[in-house]
Order: C-alpha cells, then structure tokens, then sequence
C-alpha cells in the first residue's frame, strides 16, 4: 500500500473509471427528513451508477418525517438493497448519520444529502481510492444549482480551498476543513476507529467529524470525477452569518485546530490541545512536572498521570506509612482537577487532541515549552520531535513530542512507527534545554500565578523577535557591503556576528 506524506495524494494512481474490476462494498447513507420527492430521485438516480449494484446497499435514516418515509417497492426490493431506518436515539443529522451508520454492512460508507443529483460514474469515482488505501476520505465535487440539468456552481469558500492548496495536496493538517456531508466517503472501519458520528450535533456534525477521521490518519482526496449536484442553495450559502453564529458556540469545545475560537486564556475546553504525560513518581518530583506543565503559556493543556493507580484502595491503611504513600498524595492533590487524568500506562495516543508530550521521569516543561513545540512542528507539518535531556549509560533520555495523525497513519503500515512518521510527516531532534524543558530542581515556580508564566513567555518572544529583526537588518547589511566590496574583511566580521546571533536565536 502506498505511502502518503502530510495530504500529498498525487502519489496515488487511480485506476481510469470502467477499466477496473471493484471487490469492496459500499453503503450509501442518506439522512432524510421530509423529502420524499427528492429522496426518490437520489436513490433512483443510485439505480443507474456504473459502480456494481451487487456490491452496493443504500440506507436511508428517517429523521423523525412524518409521515414516515416509505420507498418505492421497485427499490426496495431491486438489486441495490435499499431500506429505512428510523432514527431512535435523538434527532438532527449527527442521529440520523450515526444511525445509518450503525445499520450499514458495506467496506465502505458513502455519505450522500437527500437532494443530490448524481452522475452514473459518481459511486465508481468515489470507490477508486479506496481500493488503493484504506484511510482515504472521498470528496465528491458537488456543484449548487437551482434546478436539475444546469452545471452549476462549487461554494466559493470550497472554491478558494481547492485553489490554495493544489486540490488539497498542500493543505496539511487542515485538509479536514474541506469534509462535507453532501458526498464524502470512508472505510467503515477507519470511521469505527474515529468514534463515528457525534449523534448530539445536529449542524456542522461532518466538519467536527473530518477533524476526527484527520486524527485517526486520513488522507483527504477530492476528486472532480465524483460529480453531484445540490439542488438548491446550502443552508450555509442562504445563512452563512448564522450558522456560523450557531456553529462557533461548540466546534470551540470539539476542534482544538480553531485557535480563533479559543482565545479566553483561562477557560477548560472538552478535547484537549495537547496531552502531556507525566509519570508518577515521588510526590514531589511528579507535582512540579504537572503543575509546570498545567501552568504554561498553552491554557488548554491537558496531563495524564501514568501509574500503579488501581493499586490504591479505601481499605483501612497506616495514613502517613503506607506503601504507595505517593500515589495516595498525588491522587489527593488532582482527584478534581478537570485538567488531570490518571492512567495504568502512558497512553499510545492523544486523540483526539492533535499532540501528545511525553516526558521523562524527573523532568519539567518550561512556561512556553508547550507552544515553542507546536510551533515547530507545524512550521513543517512535522510527525515527531525528539527533545534530548540528557546522555547517560543506558542511553539517550530525551521527551517526545507526537502528532497524533501522523502515527494514527503510521500504524497502517508494518514497520518502526518512529521510521514510518519520518518518512510520511517528517521528524527532527532537538535539544530540549532550548526549549525550556529541564530537571524538576530547576524548574520556575508557578507561584500560582499563570499570567506571571505568560508574561515571562510573551517577553522572551519578544525579545527573540528582536533578535530576528536585529539579524535581517544585518544580513541586509552584509549583502549591500558584499556587493560594494567582496573581499573587505569587515564583511567577514558581519558574517560571524550574524551567525552567532542566529545561534544565540
């Protein structure tokens, strides 16, 4: 199987439609809600598709219509399979997704809105890639017209996307951003893995599920041989203000990608930025750890204490003698700390928060250790980066910094995961006393008082801009005298001064 680095999917070679002989099957789900005439048409126009009708199913989830929909006999007992659910549990297209989903028996499930008109290849085109991969996430090309038979037109936002990163090959870790509903496709057993559809939300439930899938290590591939058209306008195209409105109330909560959306510097947010993992060890050594890493410059930090816990028991127990006299006093200080979990063993992922910081027995992050990583990481969509803390003789001890998808992606392979990431995501060692992580006896105080550690971070990086500046007036200083003078010895000396800065930097 074929590697994908970041979303480059060029690499892939799909086979041309009709010259192919598919094995997989696919469910086509529809989320329905009063729409009988439309809903027949789409499901009609699935009776027509090149794509092998043995291997495919349709299930159409009745979202509370009344009266109930009903299909046509020639298509329910036709060879495409095509049956109602109803939605039970809940409302809203999250219910209606999830409940198809769970009804659904294909390889592959195929999104699809009630109001699609479909090319006959559309099916075909859609199941190309995922017999090639089996973490692709299929976007069909949907076009809005007002009525059937015109060409219509894409959204513009999906317009913009699509020209900005090369048909989202350039679109790295947002690739997800361009996840829709109206027709997008996935392995059945990739979407399991993800946790399936949010069943609570009942708008911009397929975005806050693109975010999820990217974490479980898709691939995003929109192909324009997947044609659809929309009839009529989105609910986005008519409302844009307020669904946005709407939306931003709870993808803040869900996708920590938003940035923009979490901007409040002491608020607690559901789905955590980064994970960082702590092992329990001493009382002490362990709290410094958590704290400093619960006091950085990152507010929606999250820690996962690794230890012994379910060694600890309400039994009658000697308070200030017994054996696991630490783990008791470190479960005492974070039982109600909604930023602190406790597990066996270190986790061996973060999802779904896009990044998991690993630390060493005995040493702590500094106030923008946290921030300085992500930068790093995503100034080139890097998979891992090894932080070294020390050289002792058993080996290199170093902190790790993980992108979530990209050993999510790594996992789909055989093969050193550490290897895999390298080659798909890129990595990078680095020393982790430049980026502030240090042994537990040096780390800073909290003192209680984060806005002191945010402080002292927004100084340093002003002071580091500064320096940058400093050097690119140097470096602009060095090219006029290179050009007036090339030999000149004092060009030399600008040179050492520059690279000592960047080194300084």
């Amino acid at each position: 199987m074929t590697r994908v680095r970041h979303n480059d999917y060029g690499v892939l070679d799909p086979p041309a439609i009709g010259t192919w002989r598919p094995a997989l099957t696919v469910s086509i789900v529809i989320p329905a809600r009063d729409c009988g005439d439309e809903l027949e048409r789409t499901v009609t126009a699935l009776g027509r598709q090149t794509y092998p009708a043995e291997l495919t199913e349709v299930v159409v989830a009745d979202d509370g219509s009344d009266p109930p929909i009903e299909l046509p006999a020639d298509l329910r007992t036709g060879p495409l399979r095509a049956r109602v659910v109803r939605v039970r549990d809940g409302w809203g297209r999250g219910a209606a997704r999830e409940t198809g989903r769970l009804a659904a028996t294909g390889d592959v499930i195929h999104w699809l809105d009630a109001d699609m008109i479909l090319a006959e290849d559309h099916v075909e085109a859609h199941m190309r890639w995922h017999h090639l991969i089996d973490h692709a996430v299929v976007i069909g090309d949907t076009r809005f017209v007002d009525a059937p038979g015109e060409e219509g037109v894409r959204s513009a936002y999906t317009n913009r996307t699509l020209e900005s990163t090369r048909m989202l090959k350039d679109a790295g870790a947002n690739a997800y951003l361009l996840h829709t509903g109206a027709s997008s496709s996935v392995r059945a057993d990739l979407l399991a893995a993800a946790g399936g559809v949010d069943p609570g939300l009942n708008m911009a439930e397929d975005t806050e599920l693109g975010y999820r899938l990217a974490q479980a290590g898709a691939v995003f591939v929109p192909d324009p041989l997947a044609r659809g058209w929309h009839v009529g306008p989105s609910t986005v195209m008519r409302r844009e203000k307020d669904v946005h409105r709407h939306n931003w109330s709870y993808l803040g909560d869900l996708i920590p990608d938003l940035r923009w959306l979490r901007a409040h510097p002491r608020r607690h947010w559901r789905v955590p930025y980064v994970r960082v993992v702590v092992p329990a060890t001493t009382y002490e050594e362990t709290r410094t750890a958590v704290d400093a890493a619960l006091a950085g410059t990152v507010t929606d930090t999250a820690v996962t204490v690794a230890g012994p816990w379910d060694r600890l028991t309400d039994g009658r127990r000697a308070s200030l003698d017994e054996p696991l006299l630490d783990l008791r006093l470190l479960s005492n200080l974070y039982r109600y700390e909604p930023r602190v979990a406790f597990a066996a063993a270190e986790p061996l992922s973060a999802a779904p928060a896009p990044f998991l910081l690993t630390l060493p027995a005995g040493w702590a992050p500094g106030p923008d250790t946290v921030s300085r990583l992500v930068r790093l990481a995503d100034a080139d969509g890097l998979g891992l980066v090894c932080a070294v803390l020390a050289e002792t003789p058993d080996g290199v001890v170093a902190a790790r910094f993980e992108r979530t998808a990209a050993f999510a992606r790594a996992a789909f392979f055989h093969g050193d995961p550490d290897d895999l990431v390298d080659e798909m995501f890129g990595s990078l060692w680095v020393s982790g006393a430049e980026f502030g992580i240090v042994p537990v006896t040096e780390a800073e105080s909290p003192a209680g008082d984060a806005a002191k550690w945010r402080a002292l971070a927004a100084q340093r990086l002003a002071e580091v801009k500064e320096l940058r500046g400093e050097v690119e007036r140097l470096s602009a200083e060095v090219a006029r005298l290179s050009a007036e003078a090339p030999d000149d010895a004092g060009t030399g000396r600008f040179s050492s001064l520059i690279r000592h800065l960047r080194s300084a930097g």
